[in-house]
């Protein structure tokens, strides 16, 4: 592993991640990041688990999609328990998939029929919260290393921040558009109907609840529309 050529290319990587425009963007950048980067890997992606489902984000493969699916339905296997933090883990490994597993002996021989030979999970995380699983795929048996190891520890380091930023912004963003639409559809239903705001918001509020409808969605469609219903 030359760890001087790593260190700049995880320099670089770092700032791009901060560059990219979109979550979705900066998910695909940390997992075509990983192939580049870590020694060993073939494929990636990002594993959340939403109680007993999983959800792909990002997959470079589609070895990577049906490994995430396998591990939902058998509910059990390296980066589902690394996303719902089985045991405390930060990182799991399974070094060589032809070899008898006693760890996830149901998924594990299922797993070398879909080609896999190694792998590595790592948890991402930040002080304040859990995102999920970065996942490293090889098909070779005793792909990764230990410097694999710590090269994909740091990798998935930079990505939970980059994530994290990347999810915040996105929420931000999403938070201001909402707030935007619903004051121009209380303005709507101000000027047509002779409202103080408090009323308008309460008509909206009101009609969101009786028809289990997102308060933005009924905001949108009175501007789209000028009216509550279509």
């Amino acid at each position: 592993m030359d760890w001087q050529a790593f260190a700049q290319q995880m320099a670089f990587m770092a700032r791009d991640l901060l560059a990219q425009e979109s979550v979705d963007a900066t998910l695909e950048r940390i997992t075509s990041g990983a192939v580049e980067l870590v020694e060993g890997c073939e494929a990636a992606g990002i594993l959340l688990v939403h109680g007993d489902r999983v959800q792909s984000l990002a997959p470079t493969e589609q070895m990577v999609i049906d490994s995430d699916r396998l591990q939902e339905r058998l509910r059990q296997g390296p980066c589902f328990d690394v996303a719902r933090r089985a045991g405390h883990e930060r990182i799991m490994r399974v070094h060589d998939f032809t070899q008898h597993a006693d760890r996830w002996p149901d998924y594990v021989p299922r797993a070398r029929g879909l080609g896999l030979g190694s792998m590595m999970g790592f948890l991402l995380y930040t002080d304040e919260e859990e995102l999920g699983a970065l996942d490293l795929y090889s098909r070779k048996p005793g792909a990764f290393t230990e410097a694999s190891e710590a090269a994909g520890w740091l990798l998935s380091s930079h990505a939970a921040v980059a994530f994290s930023s990347a999810r915040a912004e996105a929420q931000m963003r999403e938070a201001l558009t909402t707030r935007h639409v619903i004051g121009e559809a209380m303005g709507i239903l101000m000027g047509r109907h002779g409202l103080e705001e408090e009323q308008a918001f309460d008509v909206l509020r009101k009609y969101s609840q009786e028809t289990n409808t997102k308060l933005r969605e009924v905001a949108r469609r009175v501007c789209e529309t000028g009216r509550l219903a279509d």
